[in-house]
């Protein structure tokens, strides 16, 4: 019997484990270890931080789940990686039992680590800078808002920003979702006339969102990212800065470094501010004790899986097969890796370094429908391993197609969203080098109420996929 160990319930090894259970769950041992005993829809935060969805409806047990696709679950923490002897340490956090899980195979997927420490003063504990990374930040940045709201409604003017809080931050979409919602908000209540809202980002351009912006067609003429996403600043009267890497954030200002290594500060009341992500700190463990961890990950704790790493950027976007197919470790080939914990082989966005040596460059989002479609090759081809001793299914990031729908408001009456289609996620300037990389004929970008609508059906039949309901596979991830 195969012992398959899954480390993280988020969309990529939530993903893995339900086809990991369904194919082979009765036949072998499919482990889940995560920290939490709810899986969390994490995409519906940006409402939750306004106060339009209880954060009950953005989540589910995972062990009924399991139990009925023949997945075990470990609620804990995992600790320690014994990759030469195979087993997983790990903190029970039901009764504080420190016990060794075995695998044959493992997939680490357990997300990021919210690195506010990065930027000092930046996370929901200096309460500063608000966050919607975790749930509880969500409900905590609601409970802030709404602090601000009762202010504005005695007459105050406030003061929002709402951005990245540092140079290597990712997930600019989640931050343009918040202030776009914020701004819908205020005007149904009333106050958005008692707000200076401001967006606030380490970006190259406002719409380039860690994957190089894009070129698509908006109403049959050929438009930027940066267009599209200016346009909507303006028509919601939303001020914004970009090529700003934030270093430091106090009760009344938030500190940063632009393009040209040039120091300077913006003012705010309010603030949520998107941390850097870093790999989940886990300790690799050789056979005789010593540390392996340069084996498993690189130094900012991502796995490193079967990419090419450390080629300078022009070589790397000029070479689509760079970019891994089958997030397997190189070195310990019964190691995979998915969703954010990989290790990218280098940006998307173009790089830059400022006179003063900071890395300003949005970070590669591999999170959503990235993370749910890398879950799935996973999990399917440990599945063949298990059953045929080879592994049948592939996708680069070059070659795969995603869906972005941002909310702009919730309503199904008067929201919007924009609806962003990528492909391939990653430019691929081989196969389409008069088009910035990219199938000009798939990549598209609309906004309208379609789009509200379709964001909530989303929320709601992925919180039904991702229960393994009835006909979950024939929804896509």
């Amino acid at each position: 019997m195969a012992k398959i160990v899954i480390i993280g319930a988020g969309f990529a090894g939530h993903t893995a484990a339900l086809y990991l259970g369904d194919a082979i769950g009765k036949q072998h041992d499919v482990t889940m270890i995560n920290r939490h005993e709810h899986f969390y829809y994490i995409p519906s935060w940006v409402w939750v931080g306004i106060g339009r969805m209880p954060v009950e409806k953005t989540r589910f047990a995972l062990r009924p789940v399991y139990d009925k696709k023949h997945v075990n679950f470990i609620h804990g923490k995992a600790t320690e990686v014994h990759p030469d002897t195979q087993f997983v340490v790990v903190e029970n956090a039901d009764d504080g039992q420190i016990v060794q899980v075995p695998y044959d195979y493992l997939l680490i997927a357990t997300g990021p680590k919210l690195a506010y420490e990065a930027t000092e003063g930046l996370g929901p504990a200096h309460n500063y800078a608000q966050s919607i990374c975790t749930a509880p930040h969500a409900v905590q940045s609601r409970d802030v808002y709404f602090e601000n709201i009762e202010r504005m409604k005695k007459g105050e003017k406030r003061k929002f920003v709402i951005g990245t809080g540092n140079p290597g931050a990712t997930c600019q979409g989640a931050a343009f979702e918040y202030i776009t919602n914020i701004h819908k908000d205020l005007v149904r209540r009333g106050l958005r006339d008692k707000v200076d809202l401001h967006w606030l980002s380490n970006e190259r351009t406002a719409g380039d969102f860690g994957v190089r912006g894009i070129q698509a067609k908006y109403r049959g003429k050929v438009l930027s990212s940066e267009a599209f996403i200016s346009a909507v600043f303006k028509e919601y009267n939303i001020t914004w800065e970009v090529q700003k890497g934030v270093h430091k954030i106090d009760d009344q200002r938030i500190y940063w470094e632009d393009y040209d290594g040039n120091y300077g500060d913006t003012t705010y009341d309010f603030s949520m501010l998107i941390p850097k992500f870093m790999g989940i700190p886990l300790k690799y463990v050789g056979k005789d004790g010593e540390d392996v961890s340069d084996r498993v990950v690189n130094k900012a704790g991502f796995v490193k899986v079967d990419g090419i790493y450390d080629l300078p950027y022009d070589r790397l976007m000029m070479n689509p097969t760079a970019w891994p197919e089958l997030y397997q470790n190189p070195y310990y080939h019964n190691i995979f890796a998915a969703g954010i914990a990989f290790a990218p082989p280098g940006p998307i966005s173009i790089p830059h370094e400022t006179k003063n040596g900071t890395q300003i460059t949005a970070a590669p989002p591999r999170t959503g429908m990235v993370s749910g479609i890398i879950g799935r090759i996973v999990g399917k081809n440990i599945a063949d391993l298990v059953k045929h001793g080879r592994m049948t299914h592939s996708e680069r990031m070059t070659e795969m197609a995603a869906a972005c729908i941002a909310s702009m408001g919730d309503s199904l009456w008067d929201g919007s969203a924009a609806t962003i289609m990528i492909y391939p996620v990653v430019p691929d300037f081989r196969r389409y080098p008069n088009e910035e990389g990219r199938d000009s004929f798939v990549t598209h970008m609309e906004m309208g109420l379609g789009g509200a609508w379709m964001k909530r059906l989303i929320h709601t039949t992925f919180m039904h996929k991702l229960q393994g309901r009835v006909g979950w596979k024939m929804i896509p991830e």
